[in-house]
């Protein structure tokens, strides 16, 4: 250190600031998470969780928010005794899926474990225990239980955030190369961060493939199966990664000659279609692409990303190359251009932001009650920080200020990377988590309240299920079986509910058939009290039978 020169202890005092910084952010990914890790929620279930039912059903039916995918030999149904009541494959219909089980094994309470890829590519699991007669003392599920690995999902984490700092990385000298820098300095340097940052996103991409296969079944980090890298390439996860690579291999062959000198519009158009297309892969691969709605999702999350990267990549070329290389000249010229271009990429991270966070959200009260809601309040905080370093270093650019002395920009475009890099590291852990949307819709996190029975007729046995059974948005489940207690068909369903002691005539419900034998709606109760369900079933073009229940709505 004795003979190092000035500019060298500088450079190695920002580096060693940098590596701390990236640690720090390491070590707060590595934070224990919450068990609910899963996008997917389990909405519905029949029999429901901690039901007593009057006789053994043929199938268990889980419903979820989203469409779900298998998990070979995750979902089980233990009988009272401890051994396995389901029967065969278990069938997958979108979000809904139905377990055969064997009506033969007694009286009791059995047990439900289920794991299942969600639609953006999360595994889902749980458990919840019904009763047949009366509940007895719940069995254990002695086989594998497939939960997460927390090394795994801490892996998936840094591989994500790794993804994030290598893009930057990457389009931020692609970028400042291409339009803004000097003819008279130097390339290498830059070239070299760019393709450290391409590498980066390589190495994340091929390591978040990996890593999906023992995040998928549950297994350790080099639980890594012929059979399950099969299923996640095989999968919308995994095809988007193999994009992903391949539109890298074409954005390497053009960044070359761009790193070396200066290159045509028409390659920079090329690379710039080709980097659009790689930034999609991310939102079709999270999310995005299982949110209410998936179009504008992917694309504002993809504007969301381009605008980090734009701003966050600029933000390094300057810091690490511009300001201390170029002359006063030279930075006149180009702060200006910088500083527009930031503004654009703020105004664009603002704008898809926010479009995002109303559709994951959901709802204000989501903002403060749920772990996403509240991560997303952490990153606005942190980026109002960061606008308010912006517009400090924005105001020295507009007064001509930045050019002469350097110094006072430099050190506010530090601070501006310093607090974007925790933000990266919350953005990383955001999409690990679950969204508020979902959260609001989860059986096994919300209040336990709902009524289920079993109503029959002379045709068949309804099992007929209302949550929460409140005043307010309730939803129905309808069951139909044979009265020896297998599926039966519905051609036509029709529901009413009413409250005749407040004078309330009867209300139709209108459904959705989820499967042959399940169909299911939603209904506001406007009041509490005593409210007169009435379910119509017509099994063929002339059997039909209606069955009338009580629902106590508090």
């Amino acid at each position: 250190m004795g003979g190092m020169t000035a500019a060298h202890r500088r450079r190695f005092a920002r580096l060693a600031a940098t590596a701390g910084l990236l640690v720090a952010v390491v070590a707060l990914l590595l934070v224990p998470a919450s068990p609910a890790s899963a996008h997917a929620v389990l909405s519905s279930s029949s029999p429901a969780a901690s039901a007593v039912v009057p006789a053994a059903p043929a199938e268990v039916v889980l419903t979820f928010s989203e469409t779900v995918r298998k998990v070979p030999d995750r979902i089980r149904v233990i009988a009272p005794d401890g051994s396995r009541a389901d029967q065969g494959e278990p069938t997958f219909a979108g979000s809904v899926v139905n377990i055969p089980v064997d009506t033969g094994r007694g009286n009791g309470t059995y047990l439900v474990t289920y794991r299942v890829i969600s639609a953006d590519s999360h595994p889902v699991s749980g458990a919840f225990t019904y009763s047949v007669g009366a509940p007895s003392e719940p069995p254990v599920d002695s086989g594998d239980d497939g939960q997460a690995n927390p090394v795994v999902g801490n892996a998936v984490k840094v591989a994500k955030f790794l993804g994030y700092a290598g893009l930057l990385l990457a389009i931020g000298p692609a970028l400042v190369l291409a339009l803004l820098w000097p003819r008279r300095l130097s390339r290498r340097g830059p070239a070299r961060l760019a393709w450290t940052g391409l590498g980066l996103v390589a190495l994340a991409t091929v390591a978040a493939v990996l890593l999906q296969v023992p995040y998928t079944n549950g297994g350790g980090v080099f639980d890594v199966t012929g059979e399950g890298l099969s299923l996640v390439l095989g999968s919308a996860f995994g095809a988007a990664h193999l994009v992903r690579l391949g539109l890298l291999a074409a954005v390497a062959l053009l960044l070359r000659p761009l790193l070396a000198g200066p290159v045509g519009r028409t390659d920079l158009v090329i690379l710039g279609v080709l980097a659009v297309g790689a930034l999609f892969t991310w939102p079709i691969a999270g999310h995005p692409a299982a949110s209410p709605a998936p179009a504008v999702s992917v694309l504002v999350d993809t504007v969301h990303l381009g605008g980090m990267a734009v701003w966050l990549g600029g933000l390094v070329m300057l810091a690490v190359f511009l300001l201390p290389r170029a002359d006063e000249r030279e930075l006149g010229a180009i702060l200006p251009i910088w500083s527009r271009w930031a503004a654009l990429a703020v105004s664009a991270l603002l704008l898809a932001g926010t479009v995002q966070a109303l559709i994951e959200v959901a709802t204000p009260a989501a903002l403060v009650n749920t772990t996403y809601g509240r991560l997303v309040l952490a990153k606005i905080g942190l980026f109002v920080l960061v606008i308010a370093v912006a517009a400090y270093s924005r105001h020295l650019v507009r007064t001509r200020v930045a050019a002469s002395r350097p110094a006072p920009v430099r050190r506010a475009i530090w601070a501006e990377l310093a607090i974007t890099a925790i933000v990266l590291g919350v953005s990383a852990t955001l999409v690990q988590t679950t969204p508020a949307r979902s959260v609001s819709t989860d059986v096994s996190a919300a209040d336990s309240g709902y009524f289920s029975t079993t109503a029959t007729s002379s045709l068949y046995s309804m099992q007929i299920e209302v949550s929460p059974a409140r005043r307010g948005n309730n939803s129905v489940h309808l069951y139909a079986y044979t009265l020896e207690n297998q599926p039966l068909p519905v051609v036509e369903w029709q529901v009413t509910v009413a409250l005749p002691a407040a004078g309330i005539e009867p209300i139709q419900v209108p459904l959705l058939p989820l499967t042959d034998n399940h169909a299911t709606g939603e209904i506001s109760l406007p009041a509490a009290g005593e409210w007169e369900l009435r379910v119509t079933a017509r099994t063929t073009e002339i059997d039909q039978a209606t069955v009338t229940v009580t629902v106590p709505v508090r």
